[in-house]
């Protein structure tokens, strides 16, 4: 029960230091996640929604009404397949270029400081346990 009500607890307080971070620049978890999704893979940053839910692992009904809040706010763009008539891209916009890379530093400050208390040796060993931990559970995803 300790391992779990800390992990429960460690979440909360991770997830409210990040909503804090995102919601500085209009964001929230969902959005950011997408956004740096689509920033990750590089130029052309560009994706389907398939491609998207595969990374985020949620439904198809999730990616899409993330996709789109980030279209009504200028974010991304999505296009019809030149190949493929049923294909859609999603890519980011100039706008929402500029707004990942403006929130990125700021997410990756906001992390270190969450664990700044740990040497990077424990660091280490906590990816890896939680890892391990979660393999166990059947995610395998890294």
């Amino acid at each position: 029960m300790a391992v779990i009500g800390r992990l429960s607890r460690l979440v909360r307080v991770v997830n409210a230091e990040l909503n804090r971070t995102f919601g500085a620049h209009g964001l929230d978890a969902a959005s950011f996640d997408v956004l740096a999704t689509l920033r990750r893979g590089g130029r052309p940053y560009r994706l389907t929604p398939s491609e998207l839910m595969r990374d985020a692992m949620v439904t198809s009904g999730a990616v899409t009404q993330r996709l789109e809040r980030l279209e009504s706010r200028g974010l991304i763009a999505r296009t019809p397949s030149t190949t493929d008539r049923r294909a859609v891209h999603v890519t980011l916009t100039a706008e929402g270029l500029a707004l990942i890379d403006r929130v990125l530093p700021e997410h990756v400050a906001t992390e270190h400081r969450l664990l700044a208390a740990l040497p990077a040796a424990e660091r280490a060993v906590l990816a890896d346990t939680l890892r391990s931990l979660l393999e166990s559970l059947g995610d395998s995803r890294r």
